[in-house]
């Protein structure tokens, strides 16, 4: 096999821009051979700006059938993700989903189960975790040179959205279509790093505010906190409704603090672990001595390309992915964690009841608004 034949499932935002990309030459391991949508005016959209060859259905389980794909990418609403990855894995065909992996972590579990017993490649589109900002972190943190994490902030805010935005699909921005808001839509990348980089926090505390810059009935703007096993505690902040909005991550470890920010890795570097420094130094103000430095990376960030170019590579030649597709699941236990904790109002364990998470987001399910979408799909290049 020279090249891998994948279809797309869902070619609205997300999908038509993947399907743009391989169009066009960007990931020459791969040729699109089908898509599919429900919707009648993105295939049409198919056939004007797509090349004449590629088969369009109007199922995504017909093209999983078709015998047309050795591989699928979904790019449905959330809550399809791992229904068609399951469909598609159990019936010989490789798998990518968008992120994220589901909307709760049962569904998600269910779907890794199935991914364990067989053969065929799963992965997700962590796409992220190709910045070499991030990608120098996290050598930095394996390495143990920065000792022991202490403590996390993370503002992302520069997810500005318009109301237009909200309108423009039926089911987005309403519990029972997507099945969240700014925590399962714009953040599940920042969460995947997060425990990627710092590891799982084993309590929350969050404040989710519903439609609070926005008409919506999720939410919009979020404040966590996180504990962690070894004492390290982390605030996490996010919304869709600042604008200029701020993407700043800040880590402080015992061997100094590091800042991420406009793409750029600085290090306050101490000259002694602060733990040995704090019990041994006699002066009481006295501080470690300390070196700033810029971090050099490799200067790569291939995101979306670079994860299907992965992907390929693990099917083709056994390569590595950028993301197991079973990873998933971490990053929404953080978010599911989230959200549990602010509809009952106090902390919430990791691990956490998968079962009253889903009772609860099911009555929210049961009173979740139908809408009109505007039809509206918006060019997602550039905003990630």
């Amino acid at each position: 096999m020279e090249q891998l034949r994948l279809g797309i499932i869902g070619i609205g935002g997300m999908g038509s821009t993947h399907a743009k990309s391989i169009a066009k030459g960007n990931v020459p391991e791969i040729k699109l051979t089908a898509v599919s949508d429900v919707r009648q005016e993105r295939l049409d959209w198919a056939g004007d700006n797509l090349p004449g060859d590629i088969i369009k259905y109007n199922d995504g389980y017909a093209l999983i059938d078709s015998g047309s794909c050795d591989a699928v990418l979904i790019a449905t609403p959330h809550y399809l993700h791992p229904t068609f990855v399951i469909y598609a894995l159990e019936h010989g065909v490789h798998a990518l989903s968008e992120k994220p992996a589901g909307v709760y972590t049962r569904q998600v579990r269910e779907m890794n189960e199935v991914a364990a017993k067989g053969d065929k490649v799963f992965a997700l589109m962590l796409n992220q975790r190709t910045n070499c900002v991030y990608r120098k972190l996290h050598e930095m943190i394996e390495s143990g040179e920065l000792g022991n994490l202490k403590r996390v902030n993370w503002i992302i805010t520069d997810w500005y959205r318009t109301q237009s935005y909200y309108d423009a699909a039926d089911w987005k921005a309403t519990w029972d279509g997507e099945g969240g808001g700014v925590l399962l839509n714009q953040c599940p990348h920042q969460l995947d790093l997060l425990q990627w980089l710092c590891g799982m926090p084993v309590r929350v505390r969050a404040f989710c505010h519903v439609g609070k810059w926005h008409d919506i009935e999720v939410e919009d703007d979020v404040t966590a906190y996180l504990e962690y096993e070894n004492g390290a505690t982390g605030v996490f902040v996010t919304t869709t409704g600042d604008a200029p909005g701020t993407n700043r991550l800040e880590l402080t470890f015992e061997m100094g603090r590091i800042i991420c920010e406009e793409d750029k890795l600085s290090f306050d570097r101490l000259s002694v672990n602060e733990r040995t420094f704090c019990k041994t130094e006699p002066e009481g103000f006295k501080k470690p001595e300390m070196t700033s430095t810029e971090i050099e990376t490799d200067g790569k960030n291939e995101q979306h390309d670079g994860v299907l170019r992965a992907f390929a590579d693990r099917i083709l030649h056994g390569g590595q992915l950028v993301a197991e597709g079973t990873e998933g699941i971490r990053g929404l236990t953080l978010s599911n964690a989230m959200y549990l904790s602010a509809w009952l109002d106090r902390p919430v364990e990791i691990p956490f009841n998968e079962d009253l998470f889903l009772e609860e987001l099911n009555k929210r399910r049961k009173t979740s608004k139908k809408k009109t979408g505007s039809g509206i799909v918006f060019d997602t290049e550039g905003t990630y």
